[in-house]
């Protein structure tokens, strides 16, 4: 390419009182200040499946290998906590493109996405002029949404075989069998992200005589725990830091059914290690992708006219608490707390913002730098002043919402799997025992963490003195006033984000009546056709 909203003050105040500015030592301050930013930058999305902040080696986890993620966070901005609206694929993705929570419009399952009627970010980015690409999967626009919103789309398959070690190397009556714990696969370039980046490359290559906005939902490091030859067995499993341990006290009821359905109880520490390290290894291989990305920019000429966005639409347990994957119902950070990075041209280098964001805040961000705004009410707030170096909201709380209403049996998943494939168990569990989906939402500041669950067990963690989740305090006396006023902040904000109201009018008055005459002709058929 040639180089070439609303404010939300008010509202934002009115969710509740302040809370205490950032964490210990959250001073934040660019090494290199911000030069003038690009205007209509591109834009690239980068966007890993289930990759949490705390495995990666920039948000200080001290064994994962992850350069690329590292150095872009050096020469663009890292928010410290980042927080996604919904545990699962679907919701959080609707979130992420429209900015509201998912409460407004139903978005709480994986079959409800974006349809032509409701706003998303796509779209009005290519009603700005963008030409709009995307490669990977999608669980975010209905089918009739893609038109209109994007400009080419597909996912495609890696050089050589489709899928590399996708195989389940256990009997089905190993207890290993729905661990999620799969043999090593095979060429890092036999695998669809590979594919996909590599097509993203390409439109790199191309000419462009308007801006692009390239999307990436890339699978990896979305479970089963396999990865490709070189990354599989990189880490030792004896080596990796304690796991949050296994049969923890005042948990949430999906815990022990997960581990019994599951049939994951008679698995030791040694398995659910080695499913953590299969994991960072998974997460390595993305940190590859993502290198060979920032080349292809480099080699391209769009390092300075090309903003790189690097965020996930949820976490994983991927071991912890003896638990795999993740549930519609659960809120733990592992699950909620996701990586936001982004490097734009003329902006801040190796800032670090320690204050709370949310991911749907990409959507405002994004607008503001197209140049555009959006056409709907939304929650959402621009990151650009963070992307400058400047500093954000002390006093910002982070919301995520889980679970379905058993009333509501269209957003449970089908159960319609046979027991071979490896997500059988999960949705007859859920269809079996819907009350360990109950709904939930959560509210986390800088000092503590409230998760309400009226169908089911609440939780509360003092974030200070327990950042890992172990000691669950909900009714705690010695909390009681802190419990209560995150009660009321939440209730606040289900009452400030409650619906959003449409921007058309209809007219008061009554349409105009027109009365039809009323003619006295028989057999007028056979007149006419006869």
């Amino acid at each position: 390419m040639k180089k070439k909203s609303v404010s939300r003050r008010d509202f934002l105040s009115a969710t509740g009182v302040s809370v205490a500015a950032g964490l210990t030592g959250a001073k934040a301050a660019a090494d290199k200040p911000a030069a003038n930013p690009v205007k209509k930058p591109n834009l690239i999305f980068f966007m890993p499946d289930e990759l949490r902040a705390e495995s990666i080696a920039c948000y200080g986890n001290p064994v994962v290998k992850t350069p690329n993620i590292d150095r872009l966070a050096r020469e663009g901005s890292r928010f410290s906590h980042c927080y996604v609206q919904n545990p699962v694929c679907g919701p959080s993705r609707c979130s992420l493109m429209t900015g509201w929570p998912v409460h407004v419009h139903g978005h709480r399952s994986l079959y409800y996405f974006l349809r032509p009627d409701e706003p998303n970010l796509f779209r009005y980015l290519k009603q700005n002029g963008y030409d709009v690409f995307w490669y990977g999967k999608n669980d975010l626009l209905a089918s009739q949404s893609f038109t209109g919103s994007v400009t080419e789309w597909g996912s495609f398959p890696g050089r050589g075989r489709p899928r590399s070690g996708a195989r389940n190397p256990w009997h089905m009556n190993d207890p290993h069998y729905y661990s999620f714990l799969y043999e090593e696969g095979g060429d890092r370039r036999d695998y669809a992200d590979f594919g996909n980046v590599d097509a993203a490359i390409r439109i790199l290559e191309r000419d462009h005589d308007k801006p692009f906005c390239i999307f990436l939902p890339l699978s990896s490091p979305h479970p089963p725990y396999t990865a490709p030859q070189g990354f599989h067995n990189l880490y030792d499993p004896a080596k990796l830091p304690a796991l949050r341990p296994i049969g923890l006290p005042n948990k949430p009821n999906f815990y022990e059914a997960i581990r019994k359905n599951y049939h994951l109880d008679p698995l030791g520490e040694d398995v659910f290690r080695k499913i953590h390290a299969v994991y960072l290894g998974k997460v390595s291989y993305t940190d590859w992708l993502l290198g060979e990305l920032l080349a292809a920019i480099e080699k391209t000429g769009h390092v300075d006219d090309t903003a790189v966005f690097l965020f996930s639409d949820h976490g994983d347990w991927a071991g912890d608490y003896g638990l795999v994957e993740k549930w519609p119902s659960a809120l733990d950070d592992v699950l909620t707390h996701i990586p936001l990075i982004v490097r734009l041209p003329g902006g801040a280098q190796n800032h670090v913002s320690q204050e709370i964001v949310e991911l749907y805040d990409v959507m405002a961000t994004s607008l503001e730098l197209a140049g555009t705004e959006a056409q709907h009410t939304h929650f959402a707030r621009s990151l650009t002043p963070q992307l400058q170096g400047q500093p954000g909201d002390a006093g910002r709380a982070a919301f995520s919402e889980g679970g379905y209403n058993i009333y509501e049996p269209q957003c449970f998943e089908p159960a319609d799997l046979t027991p071979p494939e490896i997500y059988y168990v999960k949705e007859k569990l859920e269809v079996d025992h819907p009350e360990t989906v109950s709904r939930a939402a959560m509210i986390k500041t800088t000092e503590h963490k409230l998760v309400m669950r009226p169908g089911g067990q609440s939780e509360l963690y003092d974030v200070a003195k327990d950042p890992r989740e172990l000691h669950n305090v909900y009714g705690d006396r010695s909390y009681a006033s802190a419990q209560e006023r995150l009660i009321e902040r939440l209730l606040q904000w289900y009452v400030l984000t409650a619906d959003v109201a449409p921007r058309d009018k209809d007219p008061r008055g009554s349409p105009p009546y027109y009365p039809t005459a009323e003619l006295k002709e028989d057999n007028w058929q056979k007149k006419i056709l006869d």
